[in-house]
């Protein structure tokens, strides 16, 4: 394609659930994402790019963009950022650095639309008069809060569990243990006296996957979770949606 050719920004999407997000900016877009393909480890999914139909995106719109989106991501938390670099922020001038801005609100909208909401906080903002519902998972050894979206089921930051040594653990736990492992490779948690920290708030796809994490087996997320008062989350949530049972 021609528009290969062009400055622009681009955002690798990979991971299990899709949940993992490279961001880069290059003169020559298509060459600069050809190379990933050839010398990433990594099996990126899916490659979308932002370029100027009119050229133009110059070098230095490209770099801005690229360190506000790298910005931006890190701070929402709903992708892995896959960046070993923070991105250039270079000298912009105000009248560029609005022009960058308002391309930066399209490309989160398409980004959106897509189904690739990168720049949408993980927790959304309460207002005064509505808080956050926590959950608790209240097992043996496990100390975790947990909030409950369309997205999935959110572990809050500082929650903590048990961790089993694969070479102690019974085979229906070999899976779960596995998952735990890879979240402690990618820094989501942290192992520190046996026992696995979230580093941050983090989402699962459903409220089973989270539960199941948490307990290193299988479970059903929905009994499982429970708030301060011992409603389960599918009595919660039954008389809006009807919980499916996973």
């Amino acid at each position: 394609m021609e528009e290969s050719a062009q400055v622009g920004v681009y955002f690798l999407i990979g991971g299990a659930d899709n949940d993992e997000v490279y961001i880069g900016q290059s003169g020559e877009v298509g060459k600069r994402i050809e190379r990933h393909h050839i010398e990433d480890k990594k099996d990126w999914s899916r490659a979308l790019v932002l370029i100027s139909l009119t050229q133009n995106l110059t070098q230095t719109h490209a770099l801005y963009l690229e360190w506000l989106a790298i910005e931006k991501a890190k701070s929402c938390q709903r992708f892995s950022l896959s960046n070993g670099n923070k991105g250039q922020k270079t000298h912009t001038p105000p009248p560029l650095k609005a022009a960058c801005e308002t391309m930066f609100e399209i490309a989160d909208l398409l980004l959106s639309t897509l189904g690739y909401p990168i720049f949408e906080p993980l927790r959304k903002a309460q207002s005064a008069t509505k808080k956050e519902m926590i959950f608790y998972c209240p097992r043996n050894g496990i100390q975790a809060q947990a909030i409950y979206t369309q997205d999935g089921m959110i572990v809050l930051k500082g929650s903590n569990f048990p961790y089993i040594e694969k070479s102690n653990a019974p085979n229906y736990r070999l899976r779960t243990i596995a998952q735990c492992d890879e979240l402690i490779e990618k820094g989501i948690l942290t192992l520190d006296k046996e026992r696995c920290f979230f580093s941050k708030d983090f989402r699962f796809n459903s409220p089973s996957t989270a539960a199941s994490l948490l307990i290193l087996g299988n479970a059903n997320g929905w009994t499982e979770f429970k708030t301060a008062e011992g409603k389960t989350l599918k009595e919660i949530y039954a008389s809006e949606t009807e919980a499916p049972s996973e």
